[in-house]
């Protein structure tokens, strides 16, 4: 049995060793580095970008609804005041 143990961790170490599994922890090693980065700047650019949006957007979309409801407010203002031909150049 002993001699068995012997060849098994020879073949274990030499195969640890091998330049091929070399390669292989590099690469994996520096495929999680860069999708580290690419994960970090990926979220750095979503951060920016959503606020961005709600610094510039949301305000602009707020302003749009108030306009909207103001200008629907006139014509229900003017309709009840019986002005039809202002009402007609709006439509």
């Amino acid at each position: 049995m002993s001699s068995d143990a012997g060849i098994l961790s020879r073949v274990s170490s030499s195969v640890s060793e091998s330049p091929i599994v070399y390669k292989g922890k590099k690469a994996a090693s520096d495929t999680a580095f860069v999708a580290s980065k690419l994960l970090k700047s990926t979220g750095k650019a979503a951060w920016i970008v959503g606020t961005t949006f709600l610094v510039l957007v949301v305000p602009l979309i707020i302003e749009m609804d108030r306009e909207a409801q103001f200008n629907e407010l006139e014509l229900q203002q003017a309709s009840l005041l019986g002005s039809p031909k202002w009402c007609e150049n709006n439509k």
